[in-house]
């Protein structure tokens, strides 16, 4: 008992002056900007893929099906298209820096006329794949809006976009290519992101 006292106590004691992390200790950490430098809240960011090229551009809302508003958020197909800037804030703090692995209430910066609000949702339809949106039910009529929040988490060398129904139930976030666009849809295959600040 005494020696099984002596080892937890020495491990411990090794843990907290070589900064181990145990297994209670805060796994979360700052996202950063393609810059190296860390994202806030009261800052503005374009959404790009990691690595440029033929993957396309930068997130953006736009019109698909029989919509007459932009409350669809797309990936652009032009490379070179940044697509437009977006506000990340974590729940109940309009300011501070962002961190991984927190749940996130996600914004473009500038909102359509046409829509009630810029604020990004997830949709459920007759479209083969859960996707994303922006607006309430009063901008997808007939269609289920899911209850949630999203999450930045490291992916490979980037960050990737979970959408969580609830804290037990997260799903990553793609692209769904079809005639309309390549939309952000849930999915098993996540696409590798960076973050580029806008202003």
């Amino acid at each position: 008992m005494k020696v099984a006292l002596s080892l937890t106590l020495s491990f411990f004691l090794f843990a907290f002056t070589t900064n181990l992390p145990l297994a209670f200790s805060d796994v979360s950490e700052k996202v950063v900007d393609s810059q190296g430098r860390p994202i806030y809240s009261a800052a503005k960011y374009y959404i790009l893929p990691f690595f440029s090229g033929p993957t396309g551009g930068g997130v953006a809302v736009g019109k698909v099906g029989n919509s007459k508003c932009d409350v669809t958020v797309l990936q652009t197909n032009d490379e070179s298209d940044r697509g437009q800037t977006v506000k990340f804030s974590t729940l109940g703090t309009s300011s501070g820096t962002i961190f991984t692995d927190t749940p996130l209430d996600i914004a473009f910066a500038d909102k359509p006329l046409c829509a009630s609000s810029s604020k990004w949702v997830v949709v459920s339809d007759n479209f083969p794949e859960t996707w994303v949106g922006i607006g309430g039910a009063e901008d997808h009529p007939g269609k289920k809006i899911m209850a949630g929040t999203f999450k930045i988490e490291k992916f490979d060398v980037g960050y990737k976009l979970v959408f969580c129904a609830t804290t037990t139930t997260c799903y990553n976030i793609g692209r769904h290519d079809d005639v309309e666009g390549r939309r952000l849809v849930l999915t098993n295959n996540p696409f590798q992101f960076s973050f580029n600040y806008g202003s």
